[in-house]
């Protein structure tokens, strides 16, 4: 697993790039292990990259609460001086690649922050159907989402703080798809310390059910609408990532995703639901 990683700390002031004086006159920043630099291979004008500890090989249990919540703090940062200096960008995300099966350009751990106008499908989608339920329902489709699952209480995993975990009734992996709604954060401008607080005490928990469930590998994102508005809410989402077989490595997209953009899943979320729920208590 190890061979040249610029991550690394030996390699970090040779081999990672600096933000221009505009952005940070630092031209990198840090928080704790947490190491802040631009994207090389950014998705969009400003795109970041959080690496989020010094070591290059961590596993779930070693991706402790204070490295967790470093990179979310440094990275929502970096997204709020973005949001300063450039309101051309109105959506934010944070996403995560963990591990090789995620699809991960490199082992050591670290997340992509970016702002942009044209945020992917999947978030466009979502974002255009929640202001039609706002505007059909008069109501905020995230938060009767979460008020929903947690009276039916068959997907409702629990609520930390602000955050309603859930186990998604439509996954987008094939192993499930857990989700943390914040329904009343629309924007990074809502999203508070207490907020990344909430976010990784659910992760802790969430990762110590993926070390016992044989998981080690997801993707993740953390989504927010743009400002002045309040029918797109902040949420977080995580889906496990496997081999479908540790013989011929074979992943676990095939041509249903990859070909006609159907997602597949042989998990119950009730059943995963089930599974999760006793690491909440």
């Amino acid at each position: 697993m190890k061979g040249f990683c610029p991550f690394c700390a030996e390699h970090r002031e040779k081999a990672t790039p600096r933000f221009t004086p505009d952005i940070f006159p630092e031209g990198r920043l840090t928080q704790g292990e947490a190491f802040l630099i631009p994207n090389l291979f950014p998705y969009d004008i400003h795109s970041g990259v959080v690496v989020m500890s010094d070591d290059h090989v961590v596993g779930l249990r070693e991706l402790t609460k204070e490295r967790l919540r470093d990179a979310f703090a440094l990275g929502i940062g970096f997204l709020r001086r973005i949001a300063a200096i450039d309101g051309s960008l109105p959506y934010h995300l944070m996403t995560w690649n963990y591990m090789p099966p995620s699809g991960g350009g490199l082992v050591h751990p670290h997340q992509q922050y970016f702002a942009t106008a044209h945020p992917g499908n999947q978030f466009t989608d979502e974002l255009s159907a929640s202001r039609r339920f706002a505007e059909r329902c008069r109501q905020n489709y995230w938060y009767a989402l979460a008020k929903r699952e947690a009276t039916e209480n068959e997907r409702y995993i629990a609520r930390l703080g602000s955050g309603h975990w859930i186990a998604s009734f439509v996954s987008l992996g094939l192993l499930g798809e857990v989700m943390c709604v914040f329904p009343d954060v629309f924007s990074l401008d809502d999203f508070t310390d207490d907020d990344i607080d909430d976010l990784v005490a659910g992760l802790e928990r969430v990762f110590r059910y993926y070390e016992d469930a044989g998981v080690f590998s997801f993707n993740a994102s953390l989504s927010f609408g743009p400002c002045d508005q309040e029918y797109f809410s902040c949420y977080f989402r995580i889906v496990p990532r496997t081999f479908l077989n540790m013989r011929d490595f074979a992943p676990d997209l095939n041509f249903f995703q990859a070909i006609l953009s159907e997602p597949i899943c042989v998990v119950l979320p009730e059943d995963l639901c089930r599974e999760l729920k006793p690491y909440f208590k």
